[in-house]
């Protein structure tokens, strides 16, 4: 009964990380109308985001991604601790397309990656995209989860505050975002 207990804890734990849409108080959350994966892998630094417990005390943040042999893409966030010269906290995961007509809707996985678990995988919206692959901007229909990603370290000034505008149009709580 314990072990049961147990495993509902985590379950209802990591269902909070992986919340979908469903039933969202806000309009539909546009994605861009397409992804080339080719283009979109490599590496990504976070200028910002929507802080939440899995990355509480991350600085010089940055993701991976790798297309694996099946198809799918290798996740590996990586941060360091509290400062830039803190130690390295890891993660590793693994993302699918969800929407094939323009690959920008995708499900991560963290736990469990062996195998596809749309109940423990988040939503991985891709909101706005440059045209040379230089930016992102991540989200999904709740607006819980933001990140703006680039693949420099910063980005100019302007370009930033245009996507924090649009993620304020689209409903993002943009005045919690934490800048890296």
């Amino acid at each position: 009964m314990v072990l049961v207990k147990k495993i509902c804890l985590l379950f209802g734990a990591l269902g909070l990380t992986a919340c979908s849409s469903g039933h969202s108080k806000f309009s539909k959350l546009e994605t861009v109308p397409n992804v080339d994966l080719q283009k979109y892998i490599g590496e990504w630094h976070e200028v910002a985001r929507l802080d939440h417990w899995f990355q509480k005390g991350c600085v010089d943040s940055k993701a991976t991604y790798s297309l694996r042999e099946d198809g799918d893409i290798e996740v590996l966030n990586e941060c360091r601790m509290k400062s830039e010269n803190g130690k390295i906290k890891k993660a590793t995961g693994r993302a699918w397309i969800v929407d094939s007509d323009t690959n920008a809707k995708l499900k991560v996985q963290f736990f469990l990656k062996s195998i596809k678990l749309s109940f423990l995988a988040g939503d991985y919206w891709i909101i706005a995209l440059d045209d040379n692959y230089q930016y992102a901007m991540i989200g999904e229909e709740s607006r819980k989860y933001l990140w703006i990603l680039s693949r420099e370290k910063n980005l100019p000034e302007n370009t930033l505050n245009d996507l924090i505008t649009k993620a304020e149009r689209d409903g993002f709580p943009t005045q919690e975002l934490l800048f890296d």
